[in-house]
């Protein structure tokens, strides 16, 4: 088993129009073994840009400490927050920093710009950056959730399609999936709020 896949994950980052939202599994384990059923993989850095990390748990919450650190130096000196494409270039060049012990985390940034535009980005664990304009996914079953997305995602759906669009994915991907699963936290953007819902899985 990879140590990417050792605490089983899925994250799904999708775009709408003039809206975007990411989702998570629950489940934190250690190989096959349950631990808990309440740990999201994704965190807010701020109010219009979230960060899912998958992967080694310990690596990720390492890394998002070690982000939102970075964040708040940001704010600081520039006073006003950081736009999505200028946070995937830092968490591009943080990961990259440690390319020869890398974190085992692979990151998904969602977020909305200033004029309303749909950000997704992904990377891999040293930091190689890819957008999107439909949607990312990463975690332990990538395959699957490609596959639901491939076929569900349509270009300017609205904030309420969207949600169920994401939902829908994530549930359906990680049935095939014994790493991931238990439940889901789905967090809708759109310019003037953000609405996070919690989602009933199947719990086998």
């Amino acid at each position: 088993m990879s140590i990417f896949e050792y605490n089983g994950s899925a994250i799904v980052a999708m775009a709408g129009k003039n809206c975007v939202a990411v989702a998570s599994d629950l489940r934190f384990g250690v190989q096959l073994q349950t631990i808990t059923t309440d740990c999201p993989k994704v965190y807010p850095i701020h109010e219009k840009l979230y960060l899912g990390l998958s992967g080694l748990k310990t690596d990720a919450q390492t890394l998002h400490e070690k982000l939102v650190f970075r964040h708040n130096l940001y704010k600081l000196r520039e006073e006003r927050n950081m736009k999505p494409t200028t946070f995937g270039h830092l968490v591009s060049a943080v990961l990259y920093e440690r390319r020869f012990g890398p974190y085992f985390c692979s990151p998904v940034i969602a977020g909305l710009e200033d004029d309303g535009t749909p950000y997704l980005c992904g990377m891999d664990s040293i930091g190689a950056m890819e957008t999107a304009k439909d949607f990312m996914v990463a975690g332990t079953a990538p395959e699957s959730l490609y596959g639901m997305c491939e076929s569900m995602w349509k270009p300017d759906m609205d904030a309420d399609t969207l949600f169920e669009t994401v939902a829908q994915c994530l549930l359906s991907g990680v049935d095939r999936d014994a790493l991931a699963g238990w439940g889901a936290v789905v967090h809708l953007i759109t310019p003037d709020k953000v609405v996070s819902r919690t989602l009933k899985g199947r719990m086998d």
